[in-house]
């Protein structure tokens, strides 16, 4: 049981998302990330400090998962997928620590990643811990937040989310995730061989159906480019007219013949407007949008370390964010 006021945290993965919640880690009181793990052999005995662009922090990059002493939570933020992550999240459970994981497919892999999800769901209730896959999206703007919308509807219709945003204000990877930069042969390419996509459409819509009683007949995942219309220059992109500035990306989950859930996703390099809208089809009829949108690189850090507190309440297994205690700020 958690007592202290500062959680000790474990952080896998240096990576450019490792770097963001590492750096934003250090201007909190209630947290603090005293090992980072990363295979890169490249990165082994840097202090990761200097390796985020910052003064020493004294905290030193290492490759060994059994120097983990005092940790209470770890942060796994390595990849998206439920097939690589799985045996670093095991690792984890073995070592008897809860895990909080950026992993898109984690968030809610019960139909899609069903024997993964057994396997976990059963280690950490046998290590009486709790597993979560959680971000901004998925794992809040278009699932969680849209399916506690629902508690103050009578009955609903269907559901809406659409999400826009300007991506020359995110990171350069997530940029070139998009297709940013891409002539059209190239973005088709890459759509075709599944690298060139936001990952977690299908899980939110999974998500949303499973809070709302209703079980799909089929979900689709739809992936087109957004042509830009005149050359954009970014601090690290350089887009030509007629090239692809970013993507569009529409989630279809169908009931009855009827279309029940529409998830709408567009990330381009100079966006006309950014924001996040929630549409609820129902009595009363809901609609919510945010202003400017929410800022996608902070959020899912700020969401990943305010769950770090929530994860040591949580019932042990394999939990979604229908299960937790409500994550919040500590509000300093």
């Amino acid at each position: 049981m958690h007592t202290s006021p500062i959680i000790r945290v474990a952080l896998i993965g240096a990576g450019p998302m490792g770097i963001n919640i590492y750096k934003l880690s250090l201007q909190r009181k209630d947290i603090r990330i005293t090992h980072v793990i990363d295979i890169d052999p490249s990165l082994k005995g840097i202090d990761m400090g200097i390796h985020g662009g910052l003064e020493p922090t004294g905290v030193v990059i290492t490759d060994q998962y059994d120097q983990l002493g005092q940790v209470e939570v770890t942060i796994l933020a390595t990849v998206s997928d439920l097939p690589r992550i799985g045996p670093q999240v095991l690792a984890l459970i073995a070592a008897g620590l809860p895990v909080v994981s950026t992993c898109e497919e984690l968030f809610y892999s019960w139909e899609n990643g069903r024997e993964w999800s057994e396997t976990i769901d059963l280690a950490a209730k046998d290590k009486g811990v709790a597993v979560l896959g959680t971000g901004v999206n998925p794992g809040f703007l278009m699932d969680a937040l849209p399916s506690m919308f629902t508690a103050l509807c009578n009955q609903v219709e269907r559901v809406e989310v659409r999400r826009y945003q300007d991506a020359q204000f995110r990171r350069i990877p997530f940029q070139k995730k998009i297709g940013a930069g891409l002539n059209l042969d190239e973005f088709e390419k890459r759509k075709s061989d599944g690298s060139l996509k936001h990952v977690g459409l299908t899980e939110s819509m999974l998500f949303i159906a499973e809070q709302l009683g209703w079980t799909l007949d089929s979900t689709e995942d739809k992936v087109e480019p957004v042509i830009a219309h005149r050359n954009i220059e970014t601090s690290g992109l350089s887009i030509i007219s007629g090239q692809a500035s970013g993507v569009r990306q529409t989630g279809l989950g169908v009931m009855n013949g009827e279309e029940k859930i529409k998830l709408i996703f567009q990330a381009t390099v100079g966006e006309a407007e950014s924001y996040d809208e929630i549409e609820i089809f129902g009595t009363p009829h809901i609609r919510s949008r945010i202003m400017q949108g929410i800022n996608g690189d902070i959020a899912t850090c700020a969401i990943i370390l305010n769950a770090c507190k929530s994860i040591l309440k949580a019932q042990p297994g394999l939990r979604t964010m229908a299960d937790m205690p409500m994550i919040t700020s500590t509000g300093v």
